[in-house]
């Protein structure tokens, strides 16, 4: 587990995605400019993900009981008086299934999966149509997990805000012929998070 950021003020307890773990170059940027912003972070690992670091052997990740138990471990042994809960990718689908459960002050998302690439068939959304957390989705516009024009086609939960990464892929990469950079769309995306933080902890 590494914290990063102030010593005092709201918390986010943040999950890394499937192929990644909690130093992957996403993150670091993502948890760097948030600490930059007066929010502390937490970052941590699933159990599968731990076995890849001591072993250097992949293995597809654990199953969502697994996973919700460690996130919740970790939320457990985390001090503070706003709390929020979120993650990239996959981490943000496990923090949104217990977020109701553990009463968070808030959830972010980065990149949420509402679907498996090339099957908007096989929604991820059941939990989040009446999800009761206040929470703030942050998806890049061309994500292939959930698109623009898909996910606005969703009836989610009133407590769901979503922030658009302009032209962003699942990194919230922008194509070159956006005339945007990447840097630009994380700066824009990290004070959307902050901005709405601050917001639902004052």
């Amino acid at each position: 587990m590494i914290r990063t950021g102030p010593a005092s003020g709201p918390i986010l307890i943040f999950g890394h995605g499937a192929g990644a773990g909690m130093n992957s170059q996403f993150l670091e940027a993502f948890t760097t400019k948030l600490s930059e912003r007066s929010i502390a972070c937490v970052r941590f690992e699933f159990p599968y993900m731990e076995k890849y670091r001591s072993d250097g052997r992949r293995r597809p990740p654990d199953r969502m009981p697994k996973l919700e138990e460690r996130f919740s471990e970790i939320y457990a042994a985390v001090d503070g008086n706003a709390v929020l809960i979120g993650g990239k990718s996959m981490g943000g689908r496990v923090a949104s299934h217990i977020a109701d459960r553990l009463k968070v002050a808030g959830l972010i998302c980065v990149g949420y999966p509402f679907h498996p690439p090339g099957k908007p068939e096989n929604t991820r959304i059941s939990h989040l149509l009446n999800l009761n957390t206040r929470s703030l989705i942050v998806q890049g516009e061309r994500d292939r997990f959930g698109s623009k024009d898909e996910v606005e086609s969703y009836s989610l939960s009133s407590k769901i805000q979503v922030f658009w990464s302009r032209d962003g892929d699942h990194d919230l990469k922008p194509r070159k012929s956006s005339g945007r950079s990447h840097s630009e769309n994380l700066d824009e995306c990290v004070d959307a998070i902050a901005k709405f933080i601050h917001t639902i902890t004052r």
